[in-house]
């Protein structure tokens, strides 16, 4: 993409309302706008990276048997008082013109329910596993993680449907193994943390996954020996590693990135929802429920990926792979190197086209602003390389390549730029 053509604009300084770093430094480098507290519009660089958050859960979602749907953001009330959720402090309620009750998807528990309850009836049906990526409306009394914590925001949430409690075993164990898959691509495994949290009214125990930053909500504590954590709000009834009993663990501010449930029939009960047994006798679906809010983790890797120049974003999530910076010196020059480099614009947009055709996704700086706004705004925007085509490389035919968060700059020929890049 031309940066000439993109409508947004980078900010010098933070928006006064705004005082979560992870809002702050996405709204200053043009991928997201706040329209209230917990409210955000994304733009077309963030647009970018929620679209490979997003495919990389598809991905690993898919792996592990999940089918993909897409239910209704509106909800009847009714459905949760059959749950006894119709109260919960979270709901927007609405309602229809002829009277009938609304509320505003917070989850989708009671919408899954009914729906699978018509096409799983025998135990020859199970297991079966489905997810989507939706659009959730939760009245959060105050909003103020930026990105983090939203009144409305992007969540897949998997449901998976089981004939006892040993088969949702085996696949929750499975899940635990996607979703790391999931933060290791999308760069946050190193920092994230099996964590033991409260089960709530669901089960004794839930798990999240907890990545450690100083801007987190939650406090962890780690053992360093299994490689897992409990959530402060249960250290007082598990005061020690559930796996190793080891008491010396490790406190830690961290962001919940994910988190999933065993909901046994805590769901399937209230609706009914039964399956008919290899003995022909009636028993409860067993559920399990998985979830990932796609602005939460993309806020996560600003938090855990920046320096004091801007955002660097892991390669598999950024918006692009490289900025091409196109410099063009104002000033004087003997006549050996205008010769040289007055097809300037030339190359680099065959430089551009090349990268684009090899599969490698450029944010082109063609803009007829300073060499320092371009340099800055690189960094801001944060893709992984920045390759700058100036006088001074194409004397040697050359252009220099820096990959971000690197002080190391690096002059590859022309030729070689789709081979250095891929093989970085």
């Amino acid at each position: 993409m031309r940066q000439s053509q993109l409508f947004t604009k980078t900010a010098k300084e933070p928006p006064k309302d705004e005082f979560s770093f992870n809002a702050q430094i996405l709204i200053r480098a043009g991928f997201i706008d706040k329209l209230f507290a917990g409210v955000y519009t994304i733009l077309p660089l963030g647009f970018k990276v929620l679209k490979k958050i997003e495919n990389i859960i598809r991905e690993e979602i898919n792996n592990i048997g999940g089918q993909e749907i897409y239910m209704p953001a509106l909800h009847p009330i009714a459905n949760y008082k059959k749950t006894g959720r119709d109260k919960i402090d979270v709901l927007y309620y609405t309602k229809l013109k002829n009277g009938s009750e609304l509320v505003l998807g917070q989850s989708h528990e009671e919408i899954i329910v009914p729906l699978m309850q018509k096409f799983i009836l025998s135990y020859k049906d199970l297991p079966k596993m489905v997810y989507q990526f939706q659009t959730k409306f939760r009245n959060e009394l105050r909003a103020k993680s930026g990105i983090l914590r939203g009144r409305e925001f992007s969540m897949k949430d998997l449901y998976s449907f089981h004939k006892n409690e040993e088969d949702l075993n085996e696949y929750y164990k499975m899940a635990q193994k996607a979703y790391f898959k999931i933060f290791k691509r999308c760069g946050l495994l190193d920092l994230t943390y099996l964590t033991y949290a409260s089960g709530g009214t669901f089960s004794k125990f839930s798990h999240e996954y907890q990545t450690i930053t100083e801007a987190g909500e939650d406090l962890i504590y780690i053992c360093d020996k299994c490689e897992i954590a409990i959530n402060k709000k249960i250290i007082k009834e598990q005061s020690a590693c559930p796996f190793c009993q080891n008491k010396k663990l490790r406190e830690a501010k961290a962001i919940e990135v994910g988190n999933i449930f065993k909901l046994g029939n805590r769901f399937s009960h209230p609706f009914g929802f039964q399956y008919t047994a290899e003995d022909g006798s009636k028993k409860d679906v067993v559920m399990g429920c998985y979830g990932i809010g796609l602005g939460r983790t993309m806020g996560a890797i600003t938090e855990v990926h920046h320096d004091k120049n801007g955002i660097i974003w892991p390669e598999e999530v950024a918006p692009f792979v490289a900025s091409l910076l196109k410099i063009k010196s104002k000033n004087a020059m003997p006549a050996g190197r205008q010769e040289k480099v007055k097809n300037i614009d030339k190359i680099s947009d065959k430089i551009y086209t090349d990268l684009q055709d090899n599969g490698v996704e450029v944010l082109y700086d063609d803009r007829d602003v300073s060499v320092g706004e371009k340099f800055a705004d690189a960094d801001l925007i944060g893709c992984p390389y920045r390759i700058v085509v100036s006088a001074k490389t194409l004397m040697k035919n050359c252009v220099e390549v820096k990959r971000r968060g690197s002080d190391k700059e690096e002059l590859i020929n022309i030729n070689e730029i789709i081979n250095k890049i891929s093989n970085y």
